[in-house]
């Protein structure tokens, strides 16, 4: 079948995360949260696909499923329970461990699964899981932004389900026969290019749609485990169970040198080499704003920004590229700043915000790039790079 979505060639994750956002709002085929940008989407539709979970040879090999959090979801996550297999869901942003149990209460209904396989039902019926834990997960469920018949796939652009994946592969809770699945209007099957895939990227082996199952047959390997070289020191602070786990595999032999973050935000490899950090600072406190007009002045986008309260640390102004990006220097300011600047537009142009992972600040040749202070707050100067 032929993708409905067009990639135009050298589109980026970015280019491409915004054409299905874009496609998905225009046709109208998301149900709550809206607008769909910055999120899986939540698609019409969903609960139709995701029954198809149950249908597959691995769901019925398996007794433990692993299924992330997302709205789309939810219908995973009730079929998993509806079979009386064991729910794995990853915890917010990894703060309190990977991941936690979903156990119904004793003597649960229909009514009560379905309420368990909601957020609200995630947090209320959670268990934590420790790394001592004997856990054997034989399939994933994964949400997307867009995914190829090949099995290439995007997410939002935080790189958490890529970072979950490798990290169950250190705690030895997955294997090389463990399947990982994708849930997805048919729209968001798009040809990916194999050159935006990287080795840290999750690919998938089914993806189920409203109208089909496709088997990806993907030849690209998953990860093999945590990349230490793409993490940092203040990336082992935020998420404590990183630590545990680098302690472990410190004390099997293993090589756990981190990466160091350089003064452009970039991340040095030991022994010289820069690389992209992964869900780094850049990742979290950093918000790109695309669209920008032609003309618009930097003066204009602080003085909207000031009027949403949204004022950022450190403007990076690449005006002539239609982006800017918005340093705050702490990850809930960002998300705070993310959710006031929804549907900013200034001078009649809308513009599209999110989290700056996937993003290219490098310019053009000839083209200046903009780099000032907004508040006193010091930080120091860097620029971005595409993850």
């Amino acid at each position: 079948m032929e993708p409905v979505i067009k990639l135009n060639p050298g589109a980026t994750k970015w280019d491409i995360r915004q054409k299905v956002w874009d496609y998905i709002e225009a046709n109208n085929l998301a149900h709550f949260p809206r607008p769909v940008h910055n999120r899986i989407p939540n698609f019409k539709g969903a609960h139709c696909a995701c029954a198809a979970v149950a249908d597959l040879e691995s769901f019925h090999r398996t007794s433990e499923v692993k299924v992330d959090p997302d709205k789309p979801l939810e219908g995973a996550r009730l079929a998993v329970l509806q079979a009386r297999k064991t729910l794995l869901v990853p915890t917010p942003r990894l703060r309190a461990g990977l991941f936690n149990r979903i156990v119904p209460p004793q003597g649960a209904s229909k009514e009560d699964l379905h309420v368990c396989s909601t957020s609200q039902g995630v947090k209320d019926f959670s268990v934590p899981v420790g790394l001592e834990a004997k856990v054997r997960v034989d399939l994933v469920v994964v949400g997307s932004v867009a995914v190829s018949e090949k099995g290439y796939r995007i997410g939002k652009g935080e790189g958490y389900a890529d970072m979950e994946y490798a990290m169950m592969v250190s705690m030895e809770a997955i294997s090389s026969a463990t399947v990982v699945v994708t849930v997805v209007h048919d729209c968001q099957v798009v040809d990916i290019p194999e050159e935006l895939i990287e080795k840290h990227d999750l690919t998938v082996d089914y993806i189920l749609t409203p109208t089909r199952v496709i088997q990806t047959e993907c030849k690209w390997p998953k990860p093999q485990g945590i990349i230490w070289t793409k993490l940092n020191a203040d990336m082992l602070e935020r998420i404590p169970v990183l630590q545990k786990l680098r302690a472990l595999e410190q004390k099997s032999g293993k090589d756990v040198s981190l990466g160091r973050a350089d003064l452009r935000g970039e991340v040095v490899r030991p022994g010289g080499g820069r690389t992209d950090a992964g869900v780094d600072d850049r990742a979290v406190n950093t918000l790109h704003l695309g669209g920008v007009p032609a003309g618009l002045r930097v003066s204009e986008l602080k003085r909207s920004l000031q009027e949403r309260g949204a004022l950022p640390q450190r403007l990076i102004w690449q005006g002539a590229n239609g982006r800017a990006f918005l340093d705050y220097g702490d990850h809930e300011k960002a998300q705070a700043a993310l959710t006031a600047l929804q549907a900013l537009s200034i001078n009649g142009h809308n513009m599209q915000v999110a989290f700056a992972r996937g993003q290219r600040s490098r310019r053009r040749p000839g083209v200046p790039q903009r780099t000032g202070k907004v508040t006193e707050s010091q930080t120091p100067n860097w620029s971005l790079k595409r993850s």
